[in-house]
């Protein structure tokens, strides 16, 4: 059965150790938030190489994923998406893998890590690790369970995508605008955190174990290429709709910027005669002015304003301006 025990305030072990065989025990170490004391206690305990346990610190935030071997253990670090404030960013999370423990190092921000750690300390013997206490089974089914978590993610992009499209439709194109761009960032950002997941899982497929033959650990490893290639579809059908998006936005904007030009350049050109007309009869001569020294002169030079104002107006209505 199962065995917990909590180390320090950052260190949990669970044992796994099941009666039915005569194996070693399986222990996986759960480390959250990694600072100076856990990396003494990994380096004492364990003879991992000094860069992998520096890189292993909370203070250490890795750029992109990697995975390398050291002395009779597999060192590898993998990113996974979580929301943060309504942000996607990359929570990482450091392995060391050997033949008889898993170790993981992360910052506490990953929920379904520590979902299935809860149910190796309560419900340990349901787990397929269980069977054969392998280290390699016991990562397949950790990682299994961050990536199901993804899709939960990009589940949460398609409602977010469906909402702007509405607002985008109900010509709202302020709104909208900002909502893509929030979307693009989203998205940009977890395609650069799974980009290099799938070579990631085919370099896991080529591990040796002395417990479980290679052949089942190749199978069970495929699976996760399979998800990691499912989530890039998803991710690049996501792109392309928000994509079409943001150009039927702008089509928008730009249409109603082109209706608002021809507005006022039709109320440009019309009041453009008037002005004319009143800058003429505004000029200061003694004679000679039509229409200024008799009577009802005043209404006279309106009514002129008024025909040419029409008149601009037929013509447009004439060339289908209006």
């Amino acid at each position: 059965m199962p065995l917990y025990k909590k180390i320090s305030k950052s260190i949990e072990r669970v044992t796994i150790d099941n009666p039915a065989t005569s194996k070693e025990k399986l222990v996986w170490l759960n480390i959250n938030n990694p600072g100076k004391p856990e990396i003494e206690y990994l380096r004492k305990k364990y003879n991992f190489e000094l860069k992998h346990l520096q890189a292993s610190s909370a203070k250490a935030t890795a750029q992109r994923p990697m995975i390398e071997g050291g002395a009779n253990y597999l060192f590898m670090i993998l990113h996974f998406p979580v929301f943060k404030k309504e942000d996607i960013n990359a929570g990482e999370i450091d392995f060391f893998i050997g033949h008889g423990f898993l170790i993981t190092l992360h910052n506490n921000n990953l929920k379904s890590l520590n979902n299935f750690f809860n149910i190796c300390k309560k419900d340990g013997h349901s787990l397929i690790a269980f069977r054969s206490e392998s280290s390699a089974i016991l990562l397949y089914e950790l990682l299994e369970k961050l990536m199901i978590a993804c899709y939960k993610i990009l589940d949460e992009n398609d409602i977010a995508i469906n909402k702007a499209e509405d607002v985008i439709f109900e010509q709202e194109q302020k709104a909208a605008a900002s909502q893509i761009l929030y979307l693009r960032r989203n998205i940009i950002n977890t395609r650069k955190i799974m980009q290099n997941h799938k070579n990631i899982m085919k370099k896991l497929m080529d591990m040796e174990s002395s417990i479980v033959p290679k052949l089942k650990i190749k199978a069970y490893y495929y699976k996760l290429i399979e998800h990691s290639k499912r989530i890039w579809e998803i991710l690049d059908n996501q792109k392309e709709m928000i994509e079409a998006m943001h150009d039927t936005n702008e089509s928008f904007l730009n249409y109603r910027i082109s209706d608002i030009m021809k507005t006022l350049t039709i109320f440009s050109v019309i009041v453009f005669p008037l002005t004319l007309l009143a800058a003429i009869f505004g000029m200061n001569t003694l004679r000679g002015m039509p229409f200024v020294e008799t009577d009802n002169g005043f209404w006279i030079i309106i009514a002129i304003m008024l025909v040419g104002c029409l008149g601009m107006l037929l013509f447009f209505e004439r060339k289908k301006w209006l």
